[in-house]
């Protein structure tokens, strides 16, 4: 098969940049070099961004957001736990799991996530996040991509389009994901973008043999040079094509691109994802299991000039716990460990100042009891956090009404969570725009504010 045939194959379930049909803005594209690093619009704060996602909804009042009016009024529905969310929904009820304070900043967090709560002084929890709808399908696609309809530009494909990547060997945007969430490849989609913007999907479910995650890289009838020289030819044949046609055709451009990416990723990308060429001092310190390896893969990727790396937590919508909340218990005990550690690993490296990490889910969780000790999908407020990349170590921004059920005070929506990590690799989200259908789209839509009180 070889590297010829990489891209558009893998094209198909959105696995690798290909060409897809765009229009507009042939301005931002060039013949040669369309992912090389590009200019910010001022100086960022962070050149580097792991998206840690917990797809299926974490619940707030579990985690990040110690709420004791739970456990006062437990069973009781006042009228301002009376809101509209997915499903029927009963009284009140009382977290499980116990919090405590952690660090010089003394923020609680759950019994959860001890390793967490031991980075807690370099976190900045937000609690006062809010989205538009109740369902996983339309949150996911507005966390990803700042739309709740399908298919718009993913925020990984914004950030490649903006700036470029530092590694011309790897892709820019980078999804480890073991199978695929709800939605599916829609959520790394380049959408109109040109295609040489969309993420490569990994999926690593059961396997990072580096020789077995990116399927196809490798020929083994051809030797290099021979792949070399009918590489060239195919481009040469591509760009005289391009030429006849004005020299203006992004979906070509972005076919010589994917080329020329799967070719150069034979050996680099191989390397990238060979986890064993860690220390089993920095192996132990992840722990196993998929997510675990996601991490540490993620922190090579980085490492590495990556620009965008997304972890998702698992297949489907694992965190989905409307039948017990409990079950919290054994998916947090897969992220605690690794995500400390890689906290710790980046900051031993010198990368943590340059990497913003961002972990949560497309929603949170009701406070009142589904299903008598579940929790239904709640939009209307819940967590994440951020650390690195810029960002203000040890604060809780912004809070929820007394039973954590919606946001009251400093509210993010998703759009001003976007804003703020385009501002903090120094890009103006009102500026980063692209021109389709006749009008300039842009990842915020028409919203969006940045976070200052954040930023450091």
């Amino acid at each position: 098969m070889g590297v010829l045939g990489l891209a558009g194959i893998l094209a198909q379930d959105g696995t690798l940049a290909a060409a897809d049909p765009t229009q507009g803005n042939e301005g931002n594209s060039s013949k040669a070099g369309v992912l090389a690093p590009k200019p910010t619009h001022f100086a960022p704060r962070a050149k580097h961004i792991i998206h840690l996602f917990m797809n299926g909804g974490p619940s707030q009042v579990d985690t990040f957001d110690p709420k004791p009016a739970l456990e006062k009024y437990n069973g009781q529905r006042p009228p301002s736990a009376d809101l509209k969310t997915e499903r029927k929904t009963g009284g009140l009820l009382q977290s499980p799991f116990k919090f405590r304070k952690y660090g010089e900043s003394g923020l609680e967090v759950s019994d959860l996530f001890p390793q967490v709560g031991g980075c807690i002084d370099d976190i900045c929890v937000i609690r006062s996040m809010h989205t538009n709808i109740p369902n996983h399908e339309p949150s996911l696609l507005m966390m990803n991509s700042g739309e709740t309809q399908p298919t718009r530009p993913a925020m990984g494909s914004w950030l490649l389009y903006g700036l470029g990547t530092e590694n011309q060997n790897l892709p820019g945007f980078v999804v480890l994901c073991p199978g695929k969430p709800v939605v599916g490849p829609q959520l790394w989609s380049n959408s109109f973008l040109p295609g040489v913007y969309q993420g490569t999907h990994i999926n690593h479910a059961n396997s990072v043999d580096p020789k077995k995650v990116i399927e196809h890289i490798s020929n083994s009838h051809l030797t290099k040079p021979a792949q070399r020289e009918q590489l060239d030819l195919l481009t040469k044949m591509n760009q005289l094509h391009l030429a006849e046609r004005g020299g203006a055709d992004n979906r070509l451009e972005a076919r010589i691109e994917s080329l020329e990416m799967a070719f150069r990723m034979q050996s680099e990308a191989q390397e990238v994802f060979d986890l064993s060429r860690e220390t089993k001092q920095t192996r132990d310190a992840y722990g196993s299991g998929q997510f675990a390896n996601g991490c540490l893969a993620a922190r090579r990727l980085v490492e590495n000039g990556v620009r965008m790396v997304q972890v998702y937590y698992g297949n489907g919508q694992p965190w989905d716990d409307h039948g017990d909340i409990k079950s919290h218990a054994s998916k947090a005990k897969n992220v605690d460990q690794p995500v400390a550690a890689l906290i710790k690993d980046l900051k031993q490296r010198g990368l943590f100042k340059d990497t913003l990490i961002v972990w949560g889910g497309e929603f949170g969780r009701t406070p009142v009891a589904e299903n008598g000790n579940g929790r239904d999908h709640n939009h209307h407020g819940f967590s994440i956090w951020l650390a690195g990349g810029g960002v203000k170590g040890g604060m809780a921004y912004g809070a929820t009404d007394e039973f954590g059920f919606a946001a009251m005070e400093n509210k993010v929506h998703v759009h001003d969570l976007h804003a703020t990590m385009l501002h903090l690799m120094g890009l103006d989200h009102e500026k980063l725009t692209y021109r389709y259908s006749g009008r300039d789209f842009r990842l915020t839509d028409v919203h969006g504010r940045v976070v200052h009180d954040i930023i450091a």
